[in-house]
């Protein structure tokens, strides 16, 4: 029996440390279970809103992100889908019951206010002012007025092709994924009378975001990745980069220059600041996560999943050791590199213009052993293994050592 719980301890940590090693910039901060199927999620200050399926609206305080936990819950009829929120009011999209509005100004206790029902089965949801974008997998979108959310009202519909599967809004441009006919791109600029300006047919989308003059979007099942689709002119929207994410992304968002996208096992972190040229800077993988969607505050990542929400941190600064135990933020540097790996010279120390700065610098393995001596500036690195490494520099002044510092790169393909 002693020797059964010790395997099966074994093999827990064995998992874990494997989770833990497949990361670059993304950490595990904490969970909380979710009773149902998590389906969507939206984050407003301390609390992350949940569409749990057929458990309802969830809400989870996320104040404290290692310790999640559950404040408060609402039923609704069906399975809940998706959700958006906005003041003091979430907005729950159920599959079979339409749009769901809950007061919760007292998240603790939610409470159903309102709702609209379309015909046919609700996908997804975006606010913007008074005004609720519902699709509806037959029908198209729904504009609805949420003035009074006591009682919301179908403002306008658009028709189209077939499928719409999401919908995220942006100025006056709502912009849906259509399972089999692409990107439409929908004038609400006169919510009354919504209309198809464009489109981007040549790939089926499946989910999508936007923000500003760009709509973030995977496609399902044709090419995987993250698309990046300019909307300065909504007539002809045209894809204008791409991102391999070698995984079918079931949820997008965006968040100070990042892209944050989420497949069944693996959150990707996108640097979308140059939208021709979006760059995979960071991941976390968990098997078994079965994710399904999620939202971004600040440098925080809210996951939902089939069995919980999980907290997930980026960062990208270091710090740098001294002898004298010191911590200080180290210049920032390229923690990612491919193929040339540059180190600045660390020339005089100031006030000791007589006294040089002598450095020797040297690229450590994950276990400690030296990979390669280094100087300052280009270092080819392209014979190296791809993995975790640390740069050491030890400066001495005037024969006598001074300071070590160390900081962990990436070196990648």
């Amino acid at each position: 029996m002693k020797a059964t719980a010790f395997v099966l301890c074994l093999v827990l940590l064995l998992i874990g440390a494997a989770q833990a090693a497949d990361s670059l910039n993304v950490r595990l901060v904490g969970s909380c279970i979710a009773p149902g199927d998590g389906l969507g999620v939206a984050v407003d200050g301390d609390y992350a809103y949940v569409a749990d399926g057929d458990s309802g609206l969830r809400v989870i305080s996320v104040a404290d992100p290692a310790h999640p936990v559950e404040v408060g819950h609402a039923d609704t009829p069906g399975s809940a889908r998706e959700v958006a929120v906005s003041g003091s009011y979430a907005y729950v999209v159920d599959l079979t019951a339409g749009l769901r509005v809950f007061s919760v100004a007292d998240p603790a206790h939610p409470s159903e206010v309102g709702h609209y029902d379309p015909p046919g089965l609700t996908t997804s949801v975006a606010v913007n002012g008074n005004y609720a974008y519902v699709t509806d997998i037959d029908s198209g979108l729904w504009v609805i007025s949420v003035a009074d959310p006591s009682n919301p009202t179908r403002t306008g519909r658009s028709q189209l092709p077939d499928t719409a599967f999401s919908v995220a809004v942006t100025g006056h441009l709502a912009c849906v994924a259509d399972y089999l006919h692409g990107l439409r791109v929908v004038s609400v600029a006169d919510p009354a009378n919504p209309h198809e300006v464009g489109h981007n047919d040549s790939l089926g989308f499946f989910c999508v975001t936007a923000k500003g003059d760009y709509a973030y979007a995977d496609v399902g099942g044709y090419e995987n990745g993250l698309f990046v689709v300019s909307l300065a002119d909504p007539t002809h929207p045209v894809k204008v980069g791409w991102c391999n994410t070698h995984d079918l992304v079931n949820s997008i968002a965006i968040e100070n220059g990042y892209a944050y996208a989420v497949g069944y096992s693996k959150l990707y972190v996108v640097s979308v600041s140059d939208p021709a040229h979006p760059d995979t800077i960071g991941y976390y993988h968990r098997p078994f996560w079965d994710a399904r969607s999620l939202a971004a505050a600040g440098d925080y990542i809210y996951v939902i999943g089939d069995s919980d929400l999980s907290v997930c941190q980026r960062y990208d600064a270091g710090v740098e050791e001294t002898m004298k135990a010191e911590l200080r933020a180290t210049k920032c540097q390229p923690t990612l590199i491919r193929g040339v790996l540059f180190l600045d010279a660390l020339g005089t120390r100031s006030g000791l213009s007589d006294n040089p700065v002598m450095s020797r610098a040297a690229l450590l393995d994950a276990a400690g052993r030296k990979a390669l001596d280094l100087h300052p500036g280009a270092n080819d690195v392209s014979g190296l293994r791809p993995g975790v490494y640390f740069v050491r520099e030890r400066s001495t002044v005037g024969g006598e050592r001074s300071a070590t510092s160390a900081r962990k790169v990436i070196i990648t393909r």
